[in-house]
């Protein structure tokens, strides 16, 4: 099996040494990494830790059964699906059918034949394939329906997810949080003179310096149109104005060359900052960052303005 492809660890459960060793015979030159356990528990203890794609388990075993076991992992639903083969002596319909029923994606009939366990265990490969993919699309999915696709930055619904639960550990745990919104002043102006190109490369420029100076224990991320917001833990009161202005007066630095000009464009900022008890509800300090922003504005834009921290308990 080359580097770049994929590993299938299987899981064989067998309280038989001697069934253990010809499955280990059987698939020691095969693309298997092969994990075994001579009970159900020992099985549960491996399938949590390795979480193995592939599962061959007896029927009959000392303290719990393999239907049990397959019920069991089937209850899982944080690993990644697990195809499940079954060895039984009984080949009653009944029995195969419970089996089934339990969990089971494919059974076997002991003693096995080698050829169709290598074909058998095949099948499961293909279906552990296909729900890799399947997980793999579902997750870039996931990741573009909370980021903006613009700026690559997370959109309103991963920041309010994100910020929902700080807010719970800020409240549990007594440390600050502060709500950060920022506006690109003027932004209808650029778009109106310069072309939307020109207002999509300001609005890449500041999302990036938003980004490099967001600390990993934060967050930031575009709201909309030349609307940004910042999600800040674990900073003072008295620095946190500091903090803001930092960025904004970098960001007020640059120049942009548009339609042959140098042009400077800057950005206004509002805070609202939350520390207490009560938990507080992360629309609140939206709306309390936005009146700030508002004051920021009138006062002549490329300002911050900011309200100290709130603690009101939501009802």
């Amino acid at each position: 099996m080359s580097a770049s492809a994929p590993k299938y660890e299987v899981l064989v459960v067998d309280d038989s040494p001697v069934y253990r060793k010809l499955v280990e015979q059987m698939l020691c030159d095969e693309p298997y990494s092969l994990l075994f356990a001579p009970n159900g528990e020992e099985a549960l203890r491996m399938f949590e830790e390795h979480a193995p794609c592939i599962v061959i388990t007896d029927w009959m075993m000392p303290d719990i059964s393999g239907p049990e076991l397959c019920q069991r992992i089937r209850a899982d639903k944080t690993q990644p699906y697990t195809y499940v083969i079954l060895m039984t002596s009984n080949t009653e319909k009944g029995n195969v059918v419970k089996g089934l029923q339990a969990g089971a994606d494919d059974y076997l009939t002991k003693p096995f034949d080698p050829g169709e366990m290598l074909a058998r265990i095949g099948v499961g490969r293909r279906i552990v394939d296909l729900n890799r993919e399947l997980a793999a699309k579902n997750q870039k999915l996931e990741e573009a329906a909370r980021t903006d696709p613009l700026t690559g930055l997370p959109n309103r619904r991963a920041i309010e997810d994100w910020a929902s639960k700080q807010l719970r550990g800020a409240a549990r745990h007594g440390y600050s949080l502060w709500v950060v919104l920022g506006d690109i002043d003027c932004f209808k102006n650029i778009n109106d003179t310069f072309g939307h190109d020109a207002g999509d490369a300001v609005l890449k420029t500041f999302a990036e310096g938003l980004k490099k100076n967001t600390r990993a224990s934060d967050i930031c991320g575009r709201l909309g149109g030349d609307e940004f917001l910042l999600v800040v833990t674990h900073v003072d009161t008295e620095h946190v104005e500091a903090t803001v202005n930092r960025f904004r007066e970098q960001f007020a630095a640059l120049s942009f060359p548009l339609a042959g000009q140098s042009v400077g464009v800057t950005a206004s900022f509002g805070v609202a900052g939350f520390q207490g008890k009560d938990v507080q509800e992360f629309s609140a300090l939206v709306r309390k960052a936005d009146q700030m922003l508002y004051e920021a504005k009138r006062a002549g834009r490329n300002q911050v303005r900011v309200e100290l921290p709130i603690d009101v308990k939501v009802g």
